[in-house]
């Protein structure tokens, strides 16, 4: 077999600093938009698997106790899971305002 030929790229992009910390932050609020509607979405859950959710859809007849506790089970991990991006994101915030910070002092 043969390797890929792959072709030689060389882009040529032009980004300023302050563009660069500019997307950077925006990447960052977007991400943190994803994460709120994820945390909105898992309490929804948990309201209408209670029947407390106002909403068009109707509640579970009964639930057993196990399904609750599935229920709460799949919720905490998928709330592990924001916590550690959310985690992740405030390092990235912080090397964005380093990084601002550094510019700032070298004008």
């Amino acid at each position: 077999m043969s390797q890929a030929h792959i072709p030689n790229i060389t882009p040529t992009i032009s980004v300023t600093m302050e563009q660069s910390a500019t997307m950077l932050l925006s990447s960052i609020a977007l991400e943190e938009m994803a994460l709120a509607h994820l945390m909105n979405a898992e309490a929804e859950k948990i309201q209408y698997v209670l029947g407390t959710l106002n909403s068009k859809s109707t509640p579970p007849a009964s639930v057993s106790v196990n399904q609750l506790l599935e229920v709460n089970k799949t919720v905490r991990l998928t709330l592990q899971d924001v916590v550690m991006k959310e985690v992740l994101l405030q390092l990235k915030f912080s090397n964005v305002l380093d990084l601002i910070e550094k510019k700032s002092i070298t004008r």
